[in-house]
């Protein structure tokens, strides 16, 4: 089965936020975070296809060999709200990508 995933981190040492995204390289949430994690991230939000909604980032194509770097930039990962058809939600940005981490976080 083919999983989407979406995950935010900030890299401490390096200063470095990123947001991720995998479609069809893991078949768990948590193998994904689990990766990261090993690479000195420091995970600030996890979803799945079915929890989080895109804002303004477009989902990728399947790829099952590569993580797909969505946005990065030096310091941490924002908080700040997104209106989705009039709705305001809790959101995550990153440079000038921003996405709802979780549908059912609403402001």
């Amino acid at each position: 089965m083919n999983q989407y995933f979406r995950i935010t981190a900030y890299h401490p040492a390096e200063d470095l936020s990123v947001i991720f995204d995998t479609n069809g390289l893991y078949e768990k949430l948590w193998q994904f975070s689990s990766f990261l994690v090993c690479k000195g991230f420091e995970v600030i939000e996890v979803s799945n296809a079915d929890r989080f909604l895109d804002g303004n980032i477009t989902r990728a194509e399947q790829d099952k060999t590569s993580l797909i770097l969505r946005a990065h930039k030096t310091g941490r990962p924002e908080t700040t709200t997104f209106e989705h058809k009039d709705i305001n939600y809790r959101a995550v940005r990153v440079a000038d990508k921003i996405y709802i981490p979780d549908r059912d976080k609403r402001v």
